[in-house]
């Protein structure tokens, strides 16, 4: 892409992240429009179904949060 817009090379790290920003919100109002591989679908039913079977082997969102947050301390 920056090949055929050589001006975001030109851009500040501020510029080019309220851009992704931007962007990100842009596809975000229109899920429908994103393709989906079936490789893609084919891993999410595979993990909903690992999940289905061993709801007990993940970790809340919480408990990956608090990792997170914890690791950067």
């Amino acid at each position: 892409m920056i090949e055929r817009i050589p001006e975001l090379r030109t851009l500040s790290a501020s510029e080019k992240l309220t851009l992704l920003t931007e962007l990100w919100e842009d596809l975000a109002s229109n899920p429908e429009d994103i393709p989906i591989t079936p490789e893609q679908i084919a891993e999410v039913d595979r993990r909903l179904e690992e999940y289905r079977q061993n709801p007990n082997l993940g970790s809340s969102w919480e408990e990956v949060k608090a990792r997170i947050l914890g690791q950067k301390r």
